[in-house]
């Protein structure tokens, strides 16, 4: 998965302007640039505590975990207040947010899914809000609108979720959703006329489909009706339905999932032809089961070919092979091919064995294998015969990011997608046959990043590990420990950090800033040892590779710790807290977006319970001791120096409940003997981030690179900034 869009005036104007134009502005003592702030809103507290396992746990801001009482709504908009008055004074923030808005409507684009003949892909341009869903009849047909989200809310906040064109590319069902709360209602559309037909599936949020191949129905995962879940409880239960085109989806037949665990996740595949279902389960992110249904006969049974088996298995059959992607006896995962009619693993056949590169996807395409690799955080692609003999390595533009390949099982042509940090997104068509790449189509970007370094470096951590990190700056970088740099991490869930084009970072790398990312441990970058190197009880040993990414650009000379930043989102807002309680004099500025926080508690709400896997739950009271040792809202301490901090938050946020960014708000600045501004920022009708609308996208950046620029000593006047090459 790519990072999040990083959401991020003088006395003397014309000095500082010829420091921002040397690219020297670093030069200026971040102290006289950010004053101390003026106090906060005043929170009260109460007398809340648990006993947890025997351990006293106070929580004076429970009564910010509701999110439907009027006084938390008051509060709210007074911490929006406080973070207005603050952020919308800065100097230069106009010039800020001009070059934003800018560097923001650089497009999006996505490779196509050919069908039929037909190339089905996205692409945002310019201004629009969302990515629209177009097809090109041939491959040097001409383009047609086929779903527009653009037009469905007038606060441009409909999405486009998810889409799955049918093999003969007649029909397309997608999903929408608004206000960034991801819970689709699936339609259909004819692709030839661009009519809708009547078929309309609500609560299908993440939803896998299958199409048959006369096109008559599909398969497809559906969560409950909130009516029919008991009070208080998630929304989970996700199970697979069969539809028939034209059929009311209340009667849809549900094939798959009864008695299965309530928390675990759905996914599923249908062959080309229409003749077998694949369905893995998966418990976590280090986990699943995977079964197989031979559709011929409606009672034929799910047949399982991996159950009860701590590894991930994911499938696909084409022909009479399923297609087996494992990391079962290879951590950094292999290849098999399984007989779907006799799939006992004495059988099972190696086709593409465990490389020293992570094996992240294989595509059957023109009857050869695409196999995708990560090799250091990194993409790579190898093209392999059906038998699994090595054909050719495909050359890449730079060093980058792959994140996805498509082609037909009997067509001649595959699709992949490639970004890099100085690279905007382009699609390149490879023939199959003859292993030519030719650019298919890119974005428009008017930025000129020549001038800049992208480098690989690699550091130790606590425990002696080798860990990866990116670094992007200028070319001609004086390490004198003067630069302002922002650190980017994740470490969690098997994703990877990989270098991609962040259309906000221009503007910082523009500003002479330097930006890190970190391939820490508990992410994917180097296989399931890798991930699991970084889960439930070793989770500190993320926060140990994060805070060693740290002090490793200090003692390298790249920043200091008045000039150095922390960013991360999600889980990497959980990564961002532990980082600032645990060394709150490593950083000067952290950005913390859509956190989680509240390790004894994150499990009440959301759809929080499907985490447990990865983190851990305070009711099990071997795991509720390293919980609480580092559950950033837990480890505030009282006069404590904290940095200054942005939290960021969104009222419609379906995976991690405002609550956490509230109270974690609400104890820093209580807490912090610094001086030094807690900022809570809420967004109204937004989620946890996909969806966002462009002007939505727009603000919520300016707010944070001003936040940034402001702490570090990097604001400037209200001047166009440089390029980035120059």
């Amino acid at each position: 998965m790519t990072p999040v869009e990083i959401v991020a005036c003088s006395i003397v104007r014309v000095a500082l302007v010829g420091l921002f134009s040397s690219g020297l502005l670093g030069l200026v003592p971040a102290d006289l640039l950010a004053a101390e702030a003026p106090e906060p809103p005043v929170t009260r507290t109460d007398s809340v505590s648990d006993d947890l396992h025997g351990v006293k746990v106070p929580d004076p801001y429970r009564w910010l975990e509701d999110s439907g009482s009027d006084e938390v709504r008051r509060w709210v908009e007074k911490q929006n207040g406080y973070t207005r008055a603050l952020l919308d004074a800065r100097p230069g923030r106009d010039a800020l947010r001009s070059r934003l808005s800018k560097l923001l409507s650089i497009g999006t684009l996505s490779a196509p899914t050919p069908r039929g003949g037909r190339y089905f892909y996205t692409r945002r341009e310019g201004t629009e809000n969302q990515p629209i869903l177009y097809v090109r009849d041939g491959l040097k047909g001409k383009d047609r609108v086929l779903v527009d989200p653009n037009g469905l809310s007038a606060d441009g906040t409909a999405a486009l979720d998810w889409w799955y064109p049918s093999q003969d590319g007649a029909l397309v069902a997608y999903g929408v959703s608004t206000s960034g709360d991801e819970k689709s209602t699936l339609r259909v559309i004819d692709v030839k006329t661009g009519r809708l037909l009547p078929d309309t599936i609500p609560h299908t949020r993440y939803c896998a489909l299958g199409w048959l191949a006369d096109n008559s129905g599909f398969y497809y995962t559906r969560y409950p009706a909130p009516g029919d879940v008991p009070a208080g409880q998630e929304n989970y239960n996700r199970h697979i339905f069969f539809h028939r085109l034209g059929v009311d989806w209340s009667k849809d037949s549900k094939v798959f999932g009864e008695r299965r665990k309530p928390e675990e996740i759905i996914e599923l595949s249908v062959s080309p032809d229409g003749r077998y279902m694949v369905v893995w389960v998966l418990e976590g992110w280090s986990r699943s089961d995977l079964y197989v249904k031979d559709l011929k006969g409606e009672e034929s049974p799910f047949v399982p070919v991996a159950e009860g088996i701590d590894a991930l298995f994911q499938g696909e059959v084409i022909g009479d092979t399923l297609y087996l992607l494992t990391n079962l006896e290879a951590p950094r995962y292999r290849l098999l091919a399984v007989d779907p009619r006799k799939p006992d693993r004495a059988a099972w056949k190696v086709l593409i064995p465990q490389g020293d590169a992570v094996l992240s996807e294989v595509h059957f395409i023109g009857g050869q294998l695409v196999a995708l690799y990560l090799k250091d955080a990194a993409s790579r692609l190898t093209v392999y015969s059906r038998e699994g003999r090595r054909v050719r390595d495909v050359q890449l533009p730079a060093l980058g990011t792959i994140e996805k390949v498509d082609g037909r099982y009997d067509g001649q042509e595959a699709f992949f997608d490639f970004t890099s940090f100085t690279v905007p997104p382009s699609v390149y068509r490879l023939d199959i046959k003859t292993g030519a790449t030719t650019l298919w189509e890119k974005v428009k970007a008017d930025v000129d990043l020549t001038g800049l370094d992208v480098n690989q470096v690699f550091y130790r951590s606590k425990d002696g590990t080798k860990v990866s990190m990116f670094l992007v700056h200028r070319m001609g970088l004086r390490l004198d420990g003067k630069e302002p740099t922002v650190l980017y991490g994740y470490g969690g869930f098997n994703i990877s950090l990989t270098p991609s084009f962040s259309r906000a970072l221009v503007l910082w790398l523009e500003r002479g800033g330097v930006y890190a990312v970190a391939n820490l441990r508990g992410g994917g970058e180097y296989g399931e040892e890798w991930h699991r190197a970084g889960m439930l009880d070793r989770k500190q040993n993320v926060f140990d590779d994060y805070i060693a990414a740290a002090q490793w650009l200090i003692d390298n000379k790249y920043t200091s710790p008045g000039r150095l930043a922390i960013y991360g989102g999600s889980n990497g807002g959980l990564l961002v807290g532990a980082a600032l309680t645990q060394r709150p004099d490593l950083f000067r500025a952290v950005v913390c977006a859509v956190p989680l926080l509240d390790m004894l508690r994150y499990h009440n709400f959301q759809i929080a319970r499907l985490w447990i896997p990865e983190y851990g739950s305070a009711e099990n009271p071997d795991q509720f001791k390293y919980l609480y040792r580092y559950s950033p809202y837990h480890q505030v301490r009282e006069g404590a120096s904290y940095p200054a901090v942005l939290l960021t938050t969104a009222e419609s946020d379906s995976r991690v409940d405002p609550m956490h960014a509230r109270k974690m708000a609400a104890r820093l600045q209580a807490q912090t003997s610094s001086g030094l501004p807690v900022l809570l920022r809420t967004e109204t009708k937004a989620g946890h981030g996909i969806g966002k609308p462009l002007a939505k996208q727009i603000d919520e950046a300016t707010d944070t690179w001003s936040f940034l620029a402001w702490q570090l000593g990097l604001e400037a006047p209200d001047a166009p900034a440089k390029p980035a090459g120059r």
